[in-house]
């Protein structure tokens, strides 16, 4: 956690991780967070995942009305209803630590962004004040927990409160604060991206996010699609009704509420009234039209249990995005299994972006209809643009790959080299794109700090260098940092010389992993052969100490008195010629008469 105590200046200039000590003795809620540190990222991770979930439970109240089948009224399940409430509460209680935590974040000054990242502005009343200018009104809108104040407490307290009239409420209120929870999501993506660059981590999970997102949305459709359903039984209950005013048993819209069931009169309604038969999905009535409603009715959905119902509806938003249905005859009724339903329409690939709804003269929903369609668009081709650039990233440094390999083909072919050669190139190509996947390990290094470069060349290199007699004599922690800091990686395939006898040796090569033959014949000796295998941690082209030590040595580079050959794939760190002789320049001591007579015991050994 980055904080600090909060201090009598209001800015901090050049800010780094000490101007937030981790001081325990702090209290909580005296302490300025840092905007880009540890505490900070991880808590926008977590609340973007809250958001996330507040989405997708918020259009789970539209789930909460339904029709009863054999009675024909309409009412909310309230055991339902009260599990969204905890959810819903949770998350609420989230999102108001998240407004305490933003009262307490620092932020950058606009005027200090000249150069670098700026002054952090630590002045809790200036923290507060400017929140309060900009996205508290959002933030507070989105934490406020309208429904369940509706549902447990405005709603009962109105005299005769009917399901549809509470349909109604419920659905407004949740429609209205979606929009500031959207909104919520935006700033804290682009926070999140600026502090640590992306979403994920990696790109499978950034590619798992867009899917998410675009199964969210369509569980939104979904969710809205059975709650308008209600809406359109309910209208032409309504509009039914209102034709049989001036008959025997008239009809009264308290009927269609399950809370007046026993009403009186309403048995003998039911036996005579035409409102029901006109408005059965069932018998495709002649005066009213259901449109892409229809289903929710014909399958029984309005009545079914809810994960019979939840996963219909979220099966019919994720077809009118992306999916369609096959032609009418292949259209089959089934018992609302999730495995049936579910896993068989999912499979129905028709892209379609809504053009699967059939929708009637309604104007609502027309509208719908049109907002599934054209939504269903963007969303699809956001996912597709986001998921690609993700899965691309994936493969970008082995399609690289792919056109420098296919360059060098063409590049062998043109010189016409021969085909023992060109062997030699594909394998060493080969093995360099295995041991390092792309990836320049000096192009990294170079772009860190001095002092970083040099602790992971001590971390990578110390051990191999120590092992070598004359250096393991030292004990000058700087001389042999700047040592290992001239290391680079070196790469060499089966069969591969990395220097022949009397050759000049142009660099000391340290064993990673693979092994070396180091053979020599004395100067071409007849019938001498002397031979070693280099494991790693050995080493070899020893001969450059001497030259480098040798005050009075010309340009010219000793030559090698051995043959080093590799046995396998061989990976190492090698020290160039010009690298040592610039170290032992630099730093005089190498030349005293200790580490010179340690030299000659190593060399003479």
């Amino acid at each position: 956690m980055s904080y600090i105590r909060l201090p009598s200046t209001t800015i901090i200039s050049k800010p780094t991780p000490s101007t937030f000590p981790n001081n325990s003795k702090n209290s909580w809620w005296t302490q300025i967070f840092d905007p880009g540190g540890q505490f900070i990222t991880r808590w926008n991770h977590m609340f973007l995942i809250t958001c996330l979930n507040a989405l997708f439970v918020d259009p789970l109240y539209f789930l909460v009305p339904e029709i009863a089948r054999k009675k024909y009224c309409m009412r909310s399940d309230y055991g339902f209803a009260a599990i969204i409430t905890v959810w819903r509460s949770l998350i609420d209680v989230i999102s108001f630590i998240h407004i305490f935590i933003k009262f307490r974040t620092a932020y950058v000054a606009p005027n200090s962004r000249v150069f670098g990242r700026g002054d952090l502005v630590m002045d809790p009343r200036k923290i507060a004040l400017r929140y309060l200018r900009t996205t508290f009104a959002v933030d507070l809108a989105a934490a406020l927990p309208l429904p369940q104040l509706f549902i447990w407490f405005v709603i009962p307290a109105v005299q005769s409160p009917t399901a549809a009239h509470a349909n109604h409420s419920i659905s407004l209120v949740i429609i209205i604060q979606y929009i500031p929870r959207l909104f919520v999501i935006f700033p804290l993506n682009q926070r999140i991206t600026k502090t640590t660059g992306v979403i994920a981590k990696t790109a499978w999970a950034g590619a798992a996010y867009y899917i998410m997102l675009y199964m969210l949305a369509s569980h939104v459709i979904g969710a809205s699609w059975y709650l308008l359903a209600i809406e359109r039984q309910y209208s032409c209950w309504k509009e039914e009704c209102s034709k049989e005013e001036n008959v025997t048993h008239p009809c009264n819209r308290v009927y269609f509420d399950c809370d007046h069931v026993d009403e009186p009169g309403r048995d003998a309604w039911l036996k005579d009234t035409k409102v029901l038969s006109n408005c059965s999905a069932e018998t495709s009535p002649i005066n009213f039209t259901f449109g892409m409603y229809a289903p929710a009715f014909t399958e029984g959905v309005t009545s079914a249990p809810f994960f019979e119902k939840y996963f219909f509806c979220f099966w019919f938003g994720l077809k009118s995005l992306r999916y369609g249905l096959l032609n009418h005859s292949h259209r089959t009724k089934c018992n609302y299994s999730f495995r049936r339903k579910c896993l068989n329409h999912l499979m129905l690939v028709c892209s379609s972006y809504g053009q699967n709804l059939e929708t009637s003269t309604s104007v609502g929903e027309t509208l719908f209809g049109c907002t599934v369609c054209l939504g269903g668009l963007v969303i699809f081709c956001l996912l597709i643009g986001n998921m690609q650039t993700y899965l691309q990233s994936t493969t970008a440094r082995l399609e690289e790959w792919r056109v420098k390999r296919r360059d060098t083909e063409e590049w062998m072919r043109h010189r016409q080299l021969p085909p023992d050669l060109q062997d030699k190139i594909r394998r060493f190509v080969q093995y360099k794109w295995l041991a390092t996947r792309g990836v320049d390990e000096e192009d990294i290094l170079r772009a860190l700090p001095l002092d970083l470069r040099r602790q992971i060349q001590r971390h990578l290199c110390l051990a191999l260098v120590r092992r070598v007699p004359f250096f393991s004599q030292m004990d000058d922690d700087q001389l042999l940092d700047v040592i290992c800091e001239h290391l680079v990686q070196s790469l060499s395939t089966k069969g591969q010389h990395l220097v022949r006898e009397g050759d000049p040796v142009n660099e000391m090569t340290f064993v990673i992993r693979g092994q070396l033959e180091s053979s020599t014949t004395n100067g071409g000796r007849s019938g001498f052969f002397n031979s070693i295998t280099l494991k790693p941690g050995d080493f070899c082209g020893e001969e450059l100490l001497t030259w480098a030590l040798t005050p009075e040595s010309n340009v010219n580079l000793p030559s090698s008195t051995r043959t080093v050959k590799a046995l396998n794939e061989v990976e190492a760190f090698a020290l160039r010629a010009e690298d040592l002789r610039f170290v032992a320049k630099q730093f005089k001591r190498l030349h005293s008469k200790k580490l010179q007579h340690a030299f000659r015991y190593s060399n003479s050994v």
